[in-house]
């Protein structure tokens, strides 16, 4: 049957939900369960958030004939990555006031809080509207946060890209005002004409869509793992256009081959600004049109692209666009990492790149990152980035400021704990995965950190220590950590077992491949033990880990 006419339910509760409504109010007001209506857990996605509950806790609830204890996420919409020192604040205060008190940086580049009962979504969605920011659109069938280079030392053409990402996120907003009337209380909009949205009509999108901005030679963003890709081609110091790709995404299904991860392919370049958010829009109107609403596992843009095929898929978006793509230029990226420590940019203003293990903004005995960054935050006048890595930048810092900014950080430990860090573990990504994401199936951000000290002297011993290995986790295939696009990835399987990938370049522009299959940790690090042996006895020079192992793996074949 086609998928046209054989419609998921997701697609039914879209469709009939007035507006992404349906009736969250019903369900914020029933004070019998922390749970809310079956039908409203897809459209809170919508509005930002997730319903999850706390899996080291279910046995112990059920066995008290008690229901799970479910609480909430919320993610902020931060396009680029952006916050100024007083919204730090505000977020560190609702963080304290209504979550676990964790601020999670994620691999979109932006902040989400978990641990959130029913009874607070409210006052936190509120409380984030006072310090103006919101969640709109931040999770659900719409587009997602909209990632660029985050240093803006990287490059002069920072801020175009950073403006760009802004624009790009601006467009693809969601025209209901469901967001305003149920958690802002602004007066229900009766007139619907007023919320007509011609780019997600009633539907939206079959599944999320990301989008990701990267200024070569530095390649921080990942991006050909976005549904839409945005690469500046720089001529003369200026941007002069865009190569646009599109089709890229990590998520897979165990067991399920019809699923695989995917990077992006090029569709050609764009001569302006004004060309790329065309192409933008209409990228994602064919994926409207044409993606698959019948099964959500198929329903991302990398399969609408390759069942239609590169070209039919090129000339469809040219038909929308009215213009054609113009030949790709050539690029080049020579890294893909953060820039840890003090870099200035062209404007003489100072930044420095705190690593933030996993993301995982907290005090812990010995450390207390959370409380430095306050104190930053309540000291000088400068501004927050983060990181597709899972980083924080304390950025736009004043030459004058730098020596108290200095001294914080010194104070604090978070310079210690910068530069003592090893590249490896600089260098690895995990995702959320248990205690709260219901699809994990195994660990990933709470022993990613256990397993790298672990690793770590068998690299020693192979004089690796120093080597920018890219190593990543999910506990899940869904590919939150992005492990199919690094050097060594972890997918989890069951707890305490993971397939092992290898063969992913240190750049993103080739994924890995599975090695060993359902392997607990004394495996892995034997696995690893002897990978590196043969790496450092017959690699070529300048050889990467990635692209040793990549041919190691043909040799196998």
């Amino acid at each position: 049957m086609n998928h046209k006419d054989n419609l998921s339910p997701v697609e039914r509760i879209k469709t009939q939900s007035n507006g992404l409504r349906g009736t969250l109010k019903e369900s914020l007001a029933d004070d019998f369960t922390g749970a809310i209506r079956e039908d409203d857990q897809t459209l809170i996605k919508f509005h930002g958030m997730y319903q999850q509950d706390d899996r080291d806790r279910r046995e112990e609830r059920v066995s008290k004939k008690l229901e799970w204890l479910y609480s909430y996420m919320i993610r902020l919409r931060l396009p680029g990555g952006f916050l100024t020192s007083d919204q730090w604040i505000g977020v560190n205060d609702i963080a304290n006031d209504h979550s676990t008190g964790t601020i999670k940086i994620t691999t979109r580049q932006t902040l989400q809080l978990h641990g959130i009962l029913k009874s607070h979504l409210r006052p936190t969605i509120q409380s984030f509207n006072i310090n103006h920011l919101d969640s709109i659109a931040a999770c659900g069938d719409v587009n997602r946060n909209v990632t660029c280079t985050a240093n803006p030392s990287e490059s002069p053409l920072h801020k175009q890209t950073y403006e760009l990402a802004g624009k790009i996120s601006e467009m693809c907003l969601p025209k209901t005002k469901s967001y305003y009337d149920i958690w802002i209380d602004d007066e229900l909009i009766v007139d619907r004409k007023t919320e007509e949205d011609p780019l997600y009509q009633d539907r939206y999108l079959p599944r999320k869509l990301k989008i990701g901005i990267a200024v070569p030679p530095n390649n921080d963003v990942d991006v050909f793992i976005n549904d839409i890709a945005l690469i500046a081609i720089i001529e003369n110091n200026e941007i002069v256009g865009y190569n646009i790709a599109a089709g890229g995404g990590l998520g897979a299904t165990h067991g399920n081959e019809a699923t695989y991860a995917r990077l992006a392919s090029v569709l050609g370049f764009v001569d302006s600004e004004e060309k790329a958010l065309k192409a933008v829009y209409e990228i994602i109107t064919v994926q409207r049109d044409f993606g698959n609403r019948s099964d959500r596992k198929l329903s991302r843009l990398k399969y609408t692209i390759d069942k239609l095929g590169i070209d039919q898929y090129r000339t469809e978006v040219e038909k929308r666009t009215g213009f054609s793509f113009e030949p790709a230029r050539e690029f080049k990226f020579e890294q893909r990492k953060d820039r840890y420590g003090w870099t200035q940019n062209h404007e003489g203003k100072w930044f420095y790149t705190v690593f933030v293990e996993h993301g995982r903004v907290l005090d812990i005995e010995g450390y207390p990152l959370k409380s430095g960054l306050l104190k930053i935050a309540q000291t000088a006048p400068v501004n927050f980035r983060f990181t597709c890595n899972q980083n924080l930048i304390v950025a736009d810092i004043k030459e004058e400021d730098k020596a108290t900014i200095e001294n914080i950080l010194q104070e604090y430990g978070i310079l210690e704990s910068t530069e003592k860090a090893s590249a490896l573990r600089k260098n690895s990504v995990a995702c959320v995965a248990l205690n709260t994401c219901s699809l994990a199936l195994a660990e990933a951000q709470r022993y990613l950190p256990s397993l790298v000290t672990k690793i770590e002297p068998i690299l020693e011993k192979y004089g690796l220590l120093e080597d920018d290995i890219t190593i990543r986790m999910t506990g899940c295939p869904n590919g939150c950590g992005r492990s199919p696009n690094a050097e060594i990835g972890f997918v989890g399987t069951a707890y305490g077992k993971y397939n092992l990938h290898i063969g992913g370049d240190r750049l993103g522009m080739r994924l890995n491949t599975k090695y060993r299959e359902n392997i607990g940790e004394e495996e892995i690090l034997t696995t690893l033990d002897e990978l590196f042996g043969i790496y450092v006895n017959e690699k070529h020079t300048e050889e990467t880990f990635g692209d040793f192992s990549y041919r190691y793996l043909q040799t196998l074949n």
